[in-house]
């Protein structure tokens, strides 16, 4: 007894540990639907990196055909003085430069003249390792056209997105041997502007000579990429904040929309965490999955608290009920088998065995049957001798 009311209490603690849980469950998107906000803009991650291999100008015209808000872009000098864009330190993951140039191949990518680079090819690299697990799903045209593209220069990208969409750069930092090493921030101010697209549309995140920037270009928007209290941003002049989802809280969210500070947060590819962030009041993501995330009309799991409740008091009731039904039907069960003695217990279960054993069993049970209903000997040997 005291084994079977410990096992039973330390159930009914995890059920009600179970039941208590949706107490202490917080989602921003048990609310009203009238609460909701705007649907948080897409900014396409390096283009459209799903669709056409990153940091080409395919993936650039791409993320345009989207109609999204806005790309970025990773920026480098070349040792001659050209922006381009180029995520990684050396050319290895995205380019063919270890069969063309071998022996640099490890290289930093601004160490390369422009001419150089041209002759490179930056799609292959995206239909033989199918990063997204995409290229299946290409046209026969985008599929040519992937393997052909080559290092985008930054004039060339900003030609594309000039008209239609905004743009966050982020920029590498250049080896101290580089020749533009003090220099490549006006170089790449020279670029932007020259290519006619509006100042408010470019969303400036380095965070090196920013105060430079802003005389140059003010009409940038200055971004951030550190989570500071919003003051110290807004002594800055940062209006914009570019952060990972992960180190973002609702409280974050709601703290810097109240000072004025739009939050982008990077990089969100699901639509269940695109919904979450939306009801969370997030102003913009980055997302490689632009062209899904653009088709989410509404927030998956926006659900009001009234109908959240009544759901989570529906189930436990219903499980409740389960429990107590299996709790009577088990009780009413061992209370059945109790009535049975071993060698009913055994003849029942001997289906496989020999006929010599069942013999002996259905004796067994003979004798325990009359043992049981007579209560002395005289009685048993009585019916001995009447031929019982």
């Amino acid at each position: 007894s005291a084994s079977q009311m410990l096992m039973v209490t330390a159930y009914l603690a995890v059920v009600v540990a179970l039941y208590l849980v949706p107490l202490t469950i917080s989602s921003p998107c048990i609310m009203e639907k009238k609460a909701l906000g705007p649907k948080p803009a897409i900014i396409g991650h390096r283009g459209a990196p799903m669709l056409a291999p990153e940091n080409t100008l395919m993936s650039f015209q791409k993320a345009v055909e989207q109609k999204i808000y806005g790309v970025q872009a990773d920026v480098v000098l070349s040792y001659d003085g050209v922006p381009f864009l180029m995520h990684d330190k050396t050319l290895r993951r995205t380019t063919n430069v270890e069969e063309v140039f071998p022996e640099r191949a490890y290289e930093h990518s601004s160490m390369f003249n422009w001419t150089d680079l041209e002759k490179l090819n930056a799609g292959e690299w995206f239909l033989r390792n199918d990063p997204f697990w995409t290229t299946g799903s290409l046209s026969r045209s985008d599929y040519l056209e992937a393997a052909n593209q080559s290092i985008c220069r930054l004039a060339d990208m900003l030609e594309v997105i000039k008209d239609n969409t905004s743009l966050i750069l982020n920029f590498q930092d250049l080896p101290l041997a580089h020749p533009y090493y003090s220099t490549y921030i006006n170089i790449t101010l020279e670029t932007i502007l020259a290519s006619g697209i509006r100042q408010q549309a470019v969303m400036w995140l380095p965070d090196t000579e920013r105060q430079l920037v802003r005389q140059i270009a003010p009409g940038f928007q200055q971004t951030s990429g550190l989570k500071l209290d919003a003051e110290h941003l807004k002594e800055r002049g940062v209006v914009k904040l570019n952060l990972r989802y992960t180190k973002v809280t609702n409280e974050d969210v709601r703290d810097y929309a109240m000072a004025n500070l739009s939050v982008n947060l990077y990089t969100v590819n699901e639509p269940w965490l695109y919904s979450i962030l939306w009801c969370a009041g997030v102003q913009s993501v980055t997302s490689d999955s632009s062209h899904i995330l653009r088709k989410v009309p509404f927030p998956i799991w926006l659900m009001p608290p009234d109908e959240y409740r009544l759901i989570w008091i529906t189930s436990d009731l219903i499980s409740f009920i389960v429990i107590v039904g299996v709790f009577i039907f088990q009780k009413w069960r061992l209370g059945n088998i109790r009535t049975y003695n071993p060698e009913q217990i055994m003849l029942s279960a001997a289906v496989r065995r020999s006929s010599r054993d069942v013999k002996i069993m259905k004796e067994k049970l003979i004798f325990s049957e009359i043992n049981s209903g007579v209560e002395t000997t005289d009685e048993l040997s009585l019916c001995s001798e009447n031929g019982y």
